[in-house]
Formats: C-alpha cells, structure tokens, sequence
C-alpha cells in the first residue's frame, strides 16, 4: 500500500511587500507562510493518495483552513456581538496588560475626579462602542465607561466591577457610586450599568445618570433605579475613594477644615433667577432639615419654597431682620457649603408635637385621553391656568382654553424639563406626576 502524499502549498501572490516581493523573485511558488511567508496567504493543503488507498480513483478536494482570528486568542466568528466587551487592557485587545493577571487594585481617586472624568466623555459626545476604544484607552462601551470614570488599570465588564467596589444601600448613594445590573443568564445583552450623579429632588426618585449608551455617552435624569429592570440594579460604592481636601459643596456635618464653595454672588437668587446654584441651594437647605418646604424640585427656578428655606435656615442660626431675609449672602453660603451651623428645626404643632403637613390639594387626574389632539374639556382649561400660574405660560398667545393646542403642549413639556426630565419623559403630554406636581 502506497503512503498518501501530502503536499502543502500557498497560492500566488499578488501582495507587494518587501518580504513577498523578495521572494517570488528567489523561488519559482511563494514560501509558505510558517517560513517566512506573507501572513496573509491562506494555506491549502491537498491529500493525495493511491487508487488502492481511497477507493477512488480521483484525488480528495482540496480543504481550506479557517482564516485566523482578528484578535491575537479569540477563536475566528467569536467576537462578541454585544452591547458590552469583555476584560481587557487599556488601548484594545492589543494593549500591554496594565496589572498582573488576577490582580485587583484600586487607584485612589476623588468623587470629584470621578464625575469630572464622566463629564468628559460628555462634552465629547464619544460615540458607543463595544469594540473599539477612545483615546484614553477604554472600551467605549457601559462598562468601559465605569472603568474610565474610576481610572481602573483596565478595562472591567458588567462581571468583575464588584470587586473594585463595596454594596452600599439605596440610601447611602453618593455621586461616583455606580448602579450594576450583571444579567448572569445574558450577560453581555442584558446587563448594564451608570454611574450615580446626585438627586434631582428630595424624593430620591430621580436622580442624574452619567452612562455610555447608544449613540454616544449621556447625562441624564433617570427614574431610580434605571428605564427597564429597575428592581435588579444594585447600589456599588469604589473602594479607591479618598477624602476631598479643600472641597466645595461638602456634605452636611462635614465640619471644620472644609473650604466653602465660592460664593456666586446675590444676583443669582431671588425672583426670576434661574441657574445651577438655585439647584445647589436647594438641596443643601434639603440636606438641612428645609425638605418641608419643598412640594417638587429643588430646581433651577427661584421660588418661594427656596426663599423660606433660606429663611428658615438663617433663622435657625439666631439671625432676624435683614440678616433673615431669605436671599442667601456669604455667610447663609460659606455655611451652608461647609456643613457647619445649626439645622433648620423640625415644625412644632401644639404641645410641642411635629406639625402635620399640609393636606395635599392635588385634583384628581382626569387621565391621558383628555389631553390629546382634538381634545376639548374643561380639564385642559384647569392645566393652562395652572401651567400659567406657574410661570409656564409664555406660549400661549390668548387663553388658556378648553381645545387642547401646541401651546398647551409646549408649556407642559417645559415644565417636564424643569423637573429634570427628558425623552419620553418630557413629551408635552401631562401623565399622573406631571399633574400631581403641577397641582402640588
């Protein structure tokens, strides 16, 4: 019986690098790839065998090995078509690992630093990617993102960021903690993750999302704890954090040794001011004890809910007359951001009792038809009147009327955005909170 014949060869080449170019010109076929040959020739091996051997009187096809993968250790078709990669080093598949495999370690960063890195992916609009990586070297997808906004040492998925991090509960979330969902039936498509910027109001049933998403990375009001699988995602606290020197803005109690935020001046607060340090004041004097005062927000708009809370506060530290006027000045500010002073005291009723709040006069919401195009009711008269009484009125040219209108429309989204709102939260068109904020 005769030995089958094996012979092993690379098909011409029309490839014009040096080494290809070199040798065609020394060799009547091209030099196969494993000695030297262009890594880009496919290799074609054909079996030759007797007659007696096979059975046949023919030669066996010849048989095409599989291309070899685009990445250096992925078998070829395996590449993860996910919103999310896996683990890698920073700069791609191709990176020099960045820590010791099987290492976990936790670079000391700022809450600060972690949102100031999260804001400029923002500003950047870095499109969303679960392959690719942006210029500082992380995978430009949800979990890269976390990765980047903590200066992890590589790039972590949805599966290992826990172990840079600790549990914490609902209501310890601070900016720079992260909401996890890890989906561990699907955990490339069904999992996900944000990072944690602040409360949109003393609710806590929103709060700021910074998170990488399709079409690029996003700041967003987001109703707690995220769109879809809200039970699922889980409050995560960096191991890495370290103490703020200096920091403005500090969190109540944080005593003394605290640099106040810079104080930005009188014309920033009272009637017809709107701008991020009404927010800011708003929710220290929240953190204070003035939660009371506020039926919805605090937001960017001056109202009477932020000026008795200053004046509360003010109060609170013994000061009357126009020291207690409900405009913060330097000194409301310096201790307001410094965590120092007295807090605002709890209402008292009779006999030294909490004071019961205020019965809700909230009408009842009529439902989602009778605000429609064509609808015409007295319940869409009720929610111009109160969207002008508000001070959301500007589009209306003559009215409020019963014929639900654009102008109706228009003022109901620009309330929704003002609550922080947007998408399909902020559509113009009141649902059951809209109307109950509105009415509060």
């Amino acid at each position: 019986m005769e030995t089958p014949v094996f012979e092993e060869f690379d098909p011409a080449s029309d490839c014009d690098c040096p080494g290809c170019v070199h040798w065609r010109r020394v060799s009547p076929r091209s030099l196969p790839g494993r000695l030297g040959g262009h890594p880009a020739a496919h290799r074609t091996v054909v079996v030759a065998a007797a007659a007696a051997v096979l059975g046949a009187g023919h030669a066996v096809p010849a048989l095409a090995a599989p291309h070899g993968p685009d990445w250096p250790g992925i078998p070829a078709g395996e590449e993860p078509e996910t919103p999310q990669g896996d683990k890698a080093p920073l700069h791609g598949r191709g990176g020099r690992p960045a820590k010791p495999a099987g290492a976990v370690t936790t670079p000391a960063t700022t809450r600060a630093d972690i949102i100031r890195r999260a804001k400029t992916w923002v500003a950047a609009a870095v499109p969303y990617s679960m392959s690719a990586y942006w210029s500082d070297g992380y995978r430009q997808d949800c979990s890269g993102y976390v990765s980047m906004a903590w200066k992890l040492p590589g790039n972590e998925w949805t599966g290992s960021l826990h172990q840079y991090a600790t549990r914490i509960t609902k209501e310890e979330l601070q900016p720079g903690d992260i909401l996890l969902f890890h989906n561990p039936s699907n955990p490339h498509n069904g999992s996900h993750v944000v990072l944690f910027g602040g409360w949109t109001d003393y609710t806590h049933t929103y709060y700021i999302a910074y998170e990488q998403t399709r079409p690029s990375a996003r700041r967003l009001s987001t109703p707690y704890a995220y769109w879809a699988n809200s039970a699922r995602y889980v409050p995560y606290r960096y191991n890495g954090l370290k103490a703020e020197a200096g920091a403005g803005g500090a969190t109540p109690g944080a005593g003394a040794g605290v640099t106040p935020a810079p104080y930005p001046g009188r014309g920033y607060f009272g009637p017809g001011a709107d701008n991020k340090y009404v927010t800011q004041l708003g929710r220290l004097l929240v953190g204070r004890g003035g939660g009371r005062f506020y039926t919805s927000g605090p937001g960017p708009r001056w109202s009477e809910a932020d000026r008795r809370a200053t004046q509360a506060f003010q109060l609170a530290q013994g000061w009357r007359g126009a020291d207690a006027d409900g405009l913060p000045g330097p000194r409301t500010w310096a201790l307001l951001t410094t965590g120092k002073g007295k807090d605002i005291a709890a209402a008292t009723g009779t006999a030294g009792r909490p004071a019961p709040a205020p019965a809700a006069r909230v009408p009842a919401y009529p439902g989602r038809a009778m605000f429609r195009p064509g609808a015409s009711n007295a319940y869409v008269t009720q929610l111009g009147r109160q969207l002008v009484k508000k001070g959301f009125g500007k589009h209306y040219t003559t009215g409020p009327g019963p014929r639900w209108g654009e102008a109706d429309r228009r003022g109901v989204e620009a309330f929704q955005r003002a609550q922080g709102w947007r998408g399909g939260a902020a559509d113009g068109y009141p649902g059951p909170e809209t109307w109950r904020r509105l009415f509060s």
